[in-house]
């Protein structure tokens, strides 16, 4: 296993220590804030942490942000579940938690890195990612109803 790696800007901290997230803040966020995963059990999300290379922003000891990539750390990433609390946003937080993600030594040797965005591919434009350049060549697969979908089923 990996040491934690950590990166600090002023009075804020990034880490990539699972122990030092707060679980009900990334749960709260992804399943009220997002527009991805409304709905989503705090039981998934404690999974899809405990499977992937996660970066925990904090400030004062509070989580502010939070940034995970899937990776199998040699060909291949998925960055997901990308936020910066909105009371901590304009101050260039989102574009230093991209510059600490992309430079993580776990990464380097990667061929290609995914993400889906609604509403940032500016941001995500700094950063090299482009529209997928052979759109043909792309599927996926939609497996079971949403999160609110099955919230709803069992109320």
């Amino acid at each position: 296993m990996q040491q934690p790696l950590e990166a600090t800007k002023g009075n804020y901290r990034i880490t990539t220590d699972k122990q030092a997230l707060q679980l009900p803040v990334i749960h709260r966020y992804l399943s009220v804030d997002s527009y991805w995963a409304q709905d989503i059990p705090a039981s998934l999300v404690a999974t899809s942490i405990e499977h992937s290379l996660c970066f925990g922003m904090f400030h004062a000891g509070e989580q502010v942000g939070f940034a995970r990539v899937v990776t199998d750390y040699a060909t291949f990433g998925y960055l997901a579940d990308v936020f910066v609390l909105a009371e901590h946003r304009g101050q260039g937080l989102s574009k230093w938690l991209m510059e600490v993600i992309l430079s993580h030594p776990g990464l380097q040797q990667l061929r290609r890195m995914l993400l889906m965005t609604q509403d940032a591919q500016g941001l995500y434009e700094q950063y090299g990612f482009t529209v997928w350049e052979y759109p043909e060549r792309c599927m996926s697969k939609r497996i079971g109803a949403s999160y609110s979908e099955m919230k709803n089923q069992k109320a």
